[in-house]
């Protein structure tokens, strides 16, 4: 029985040939068939070109386990999400990388109203059944149907639901980077909905059409290399925000009127303190990574900010414990509760749009203040061997002077005027630093110097 590496702890990734091929999607199929008995499961893919083989071998396999296939053809992983829980089926799988290299593909597995299917909530025993490959012949007539059908227009609908047209009275224009990813679609469809309306919001789009061979490289605006489309664009059409997405668009990236890129951890107050006008007196999660502003933002405004530990998983199960209206995460990933606690990137930036349409305000305008009262350094990664040596001689340096010390993920300690997370990556083989203080950029840095100089000394 051979191992199948392509299983991760929140999803499925592999190479493809070798990790991930289409008799590799077949029995994954047929194993989520077989261990979640679903009636009725909704597929669909990113642009990728294995994308589309990888899926009707997944589909054969969930129909030869019983199960009847409803196919969404091309998409992100957010329409997987909304058409599991606003068709009412049983789960969906999303064939998509993300934005890994081009030499790979994976899935991204949900269960009955878009629950995750990960490490500890089924996917290990997804993997079990893959792996033994010990299915039964199935008869033709105890098949799972097979059928293409489209939730685009209800999607549309609900996403337009979060915002009102009618907000939307003085001239904005909008840079939009889809990456030549899935987001395209989407786009075009939310460009009609202000149309419509009267609304005068301009779209310029870039990387706009679905393209397999991603001719202007992997879309991840995370990466400060893949952000300099947009922000030439934002400038020269000198653009009232710029929006970039990876190619599931599962994340949004935004861009301020000055084409500066800002981090995600500021979107996530932003977003909090919308949701709190509309819900005073609500709970949002947030990471541990960066937590400042976040606390700050929401218990000025009445809220109750719940840390989660890092991870879609983690933060959408402690969403419904907490019955949350919003949780962010510091890399773009925005849950909803309306969304069925899943992460959207459409809503944050239609809403981030509204926001500067309601306040008058520019979005350096709105995060601005933030950003100088609580600095960062944003996320660093290191690739090392040693992770958990190197977080040990870290911590037993600087715990001693902490005011506070919290393990929910990796270390987090507090000092008076700064603080620190490192942690090792649940994905790849990484150590992942972030650094935060009170007014004091200056600090942000020096300490991030001296905390760098120890790691690459190991």
């Amino acid at each position: 029985m051979a191992a199948l590496t392509c299983f991760k702890a929140y999803d499925i990734r592999g190479e493809l040939g070798t990790e991930l091929n289409d008799d590799i999607a077949y029995r994954i199929g047929r194993a989520y068939g077989e261990f979640i008995r679903p009636k009725t499961i909704v597929v669909g893919g990113d642009v990728r070109q294995t994308s589309e083989s990888l899926k009707l071998a997944l589909a054969n396999g969930l129909r030869d386990a019983g199960t009847d296939v409803l196919d969404i053809g091309m998409s992100g992983t957010e329409e997987i999400y909304f058409a599991t829980f606003h068709l009412g089926i049983d789960g969906g799988i999303e064939v998509t990388a993300s934005h890994n290299p081009m030499n790979y593909n994976g899935m991204k597995l949900v269960r009955e109203g878009a629950r995750p299917i990960s490490g500890d909530t089924g996917l290990r025993d997804v993997q079990r059944l893959a792996e033994a490959n010990d299915f039964a012949q199935v008869e033709e007539s105890k098949r799972g149907s097979y059928k293409q059908i489209s939730v685009l227009d209800a999607y549309i609908d609900h996403l337009m639901g979060y915002i009102d047209l009618n907000n939307f009275t003085k001239p904005m224009k909008l840079v939009i980077n889809s990456g030549n990813g899935a987001a395209g679609h989407v786009i075009d469809e939310i460009e009609k909905r202000f149309q419509q309306a009267n609304a005068p919001v301009s779209f310029i789009k870039i990387h706009h059409q679905a393209d397999a061979t991603f001719p202007n490289g992997i879309p991840n605006p995370l990466l400060p290399e893949c952000r300099k489309d947009t922000s030439d664009a934002v400038r020269e059409h000198q653009a009232n925000m710029g929006i970039a997405f990876d190619g599931d668009f599962d994340r949004c990236f935004l861009f301020d009127e000055n084409a500066e890129f800002i981090e995600g951890y500021y979107i996530v107050g932003l977003l909090a303190e919308a949701f709190l006008k509309k819900e005073p007196g609500a709970k949002i999660i947030h990471d541990p990574r960066l937590t400042w502003n976040t606390i700050d933002v929401v218990t000025k405004a009445g809220g109750v900010p719940v840390m989660s530990k890092t991870g879609h998983a983690f933060i959408k199960e402690r969403m419904r414990e907490e019955d949350a209206v919003y949780g962010g995460e510091m890399s773009a990933h925005h849950y909803f509760r309306d969304f069925a606690y899943c992460d959207s990137g459409m809503i944050p930036w239609l809403l981030v749009a509204e926001l500067q349409a309601v306040k008058g305000k520019t979005l350096s305008g709105l995060v601005s203040e933030r950003m100088k009262a609580f600095p960062c350094s944003g996320e660093i990664n290191y690739k090392v061997q040693n992770s958990h040596n190197i977080i040990g001689k870290i911590t037993d340096l600087y715990a001693k002077d902490a005011i506070k010390r919290d393990e929910t993920d990796g270390i987090s300690l507090e000092f008076d005027s700064w603080r620190m997370n490192i942690r090792t990556s649940n994905t790849e083989p990484l150590l992942r630093m972030n650094i935060e203080s009170k007014k004091d950029p200056v600090l942000v840095n020096d300490m991030l110097e001296k905390i760098s100089f120890l790691i690459k000394a190991h």
